[in-house]
């Protein structure tokens, strides 16, 4: 067995993996309420910001 089979079968079998995990949990099992919802939305909106953000300072730092 050589290297990169090794390293293509180790991928392989964790890409499995993933794709069973996700579908166990593709449909929530608890209904959430319009201000869970509304709360999540705003959560992730505010941490896409946040990521906007330190790309941004990132870009700055290096470009001077």
């Amino acid at each position: 067995m050589s290297l990169a089979h090794a390293i293509q079968t180790m991928i392989a079998r964790n890409t499995e993996k993933v794709r069973e995990i996700n579908r166990r949990y593709a449909r929530p099992r608890l209904v959430m309420s319009p201000a869970v919802r509304w709360s999540l939305l705003c959560l992730r909106f505010y941490l896409l910001f946040l990521v906007g953000l330190l790309a941004y300072k990132f870009i700055t730092l290096v470009v001077h």
